[in-house]
């Protein structure tokens, strides 16, 4: 399978993004490529690869590179919130039963 099948196009674009986004970072820093990756612990031609946006990549190398150029991965932490989970909400609220009837409890004699 190609890496341009691996994501939906939506994804894709969003990882393309990301990797402009880490080049600019990068450069604004006056950081070289091949520091850029000492720095990140792989290769000079995979860290190339994220800055294209390649999504064989493992996203530690994305958070790692994030961290290197001291950027803020708070969007990954919010989505890993289950409050910032508004599908999963929906699907729950839509599971919960529409009254709840209270129980009788036997009357003492």
């Amino acid at each position: 399978m190609a890496s341009d099948d691996v994501l939906p196009n939506r994804l894709r674009r969003s990882l393309i993004t990301l990797g402009k986004g880490l080049n600019i970072a990068r450069r604004r820093r006056k950081l070289t490529l091949a520091s850029m990756a000492e720095r990140t612990g792989v290769t000079r031609q995979t860290y190339g690869r994220v800055e294209k946006g390649d999504p064989t990549v493992a996203i530690g190398t994305y958070l790692m590179a994030m961290f290197v150029l001291g950027l803020d991965a708070g969007a990954l932490e919010k989505a890993a919130d289950p409050q910032a989970d508004e599908t999963g909400t929906t699907l729950h609220i839509a599971e919960l039963p529409s009254s709840v009837r209270t129980k009788r409890t036997p009357q003492a004699k």
